[in-house]
C-alpha cells in the first residue's frame, strides 16, 4: 500500500503559485490545474487543502496585502517627523508600488475581483483601514483618505500608462516621476495649501496677468 508524503509545505506552495498564476494570466486565467502544475503538487492537493477556488483567492489576494500593509507599517513606523513621513509615502509609490509590475497587476485584480464578489471586499476593507492607520501615525484622517486616494490612483495610472512607471527624467516633469509624487504629497499635507488654490478660477493660470485684474474685480465687489 502507498504510503501518502508529508509535505506540511504544500498548502503554503499552493497559495504563493496562484498568486503567480494569477500574476502571469489574471483571476480569469488561473485554474486548479494551472495551479497545481505551477506549485508541483498533485490535482488533487486542491481539493484537499481548499474548498474551492473562491477560498484560495481569498486566502492569495490575503496574503498579497498583507504583504503590502507589512512594508507600509515598517516605512511609516520608521519615520520621524513630518518630513521623514512625506518621503516614506513617496519611497512607498515608487519603490514598492510603481516599481514592481506584478504588485501593480495583483492589486488591480483584487480590486476587480471585489467589484464582482462582495465577499472580497472585506480584504480590501481591511487592507485600506490598515493603510490608514499607519498614515494616521503622521497624519490626521482627512489628510489619510487623500493620501490613500493619491496613492490609488497612481498605481492605476501607472498600470494603464504606455511609459514605463519607474521613469526617472531629469526634468521630474514626467507624471510619474518621483518630484511631482513628492510635490503632490507635500501639496495634501500642508494645511491650507488646497484652499489657497480656490481664490484664482481654475481657467486662470497663476501667473497670467488676467489673474491681477480678477483679484482687484473681486475686491470691489
Amino acid at each position: 500500500m502507498a504510503t501518502r508524503r508529508f509535505d506540511p509545505e504544500r498548502r503554503d506552495r499552493i497559495i504563493g503559485a496562484a498568486l503567480d498564476v494569477i500574476a502571469a494570466e489574471g483571476v480569469a486565467g488561473a485554474s486548479h490545474r494551472k495551479i497545481a502544475s505551477h506549485a508541483g503538487v498533485p490535482l488533487g492537493s486542491m481539493s484537499y487543502h481548499f474548498i474551492g477556488m473562491d477560498e484560495l483567492l481569498a486566502e492569495a489576494f490575503t496574503r498579497f496585502s498583507t504583504s503590502v500593509s507589512d512594508r507600509f507599517d515598517e516605512r511609516l513606523g520608521r519615520a520621524e517627523g513630518i518630513d521623514a513621513a512625506r518621503q516614506a509615502v513617496v519611497d512607498l509609490i515608487h519603490e514598492d508600488l510603481l516599481d514592481s509590475q506584478r504588485d501593480l497587476v495583483l492589486t488591480h485584480e483584487l480590486y476587480t475581483l471585489a467589484a464582482r464578489k462582495p465577499a472580497f471586499r472585506a480584504i480590501t476593507h481591511d487592507w485600506m483601514a490598515r493603510s490608514r492607520r499607519a498614515l494616521g501615525l503622521h497624519f490626521d484622517p482627512d489628510t489619510c483618505r487623500m493620501l490613500d486616494a493619491l496613492i490609488e490612483g497612481l498605481s492605476i495610472h501607472a498600470a494603464l500608462d504606455a511609459e514605463p512607471s519607474n521613469t526617472e527624467p531629469s526634468s521630474g516633469s514626467e507624471p510619474h516621476s518621483r518630484a511631482r509624487t513628492a510635490a503632490a504629497v507635500a501639496r495634501i499635507t500642508t494645511p491650507g495649501t488646497a484652499a489657497l488654490d480656490h481664490t484664482a478660477p481654475d481657467h486662470i493660470a497663476p501667473d497670467d496677468p488676467a489673474a491681477s485684474d480678477h483679484t482687484r474685480e473681486a475686491t470691489h465687489e
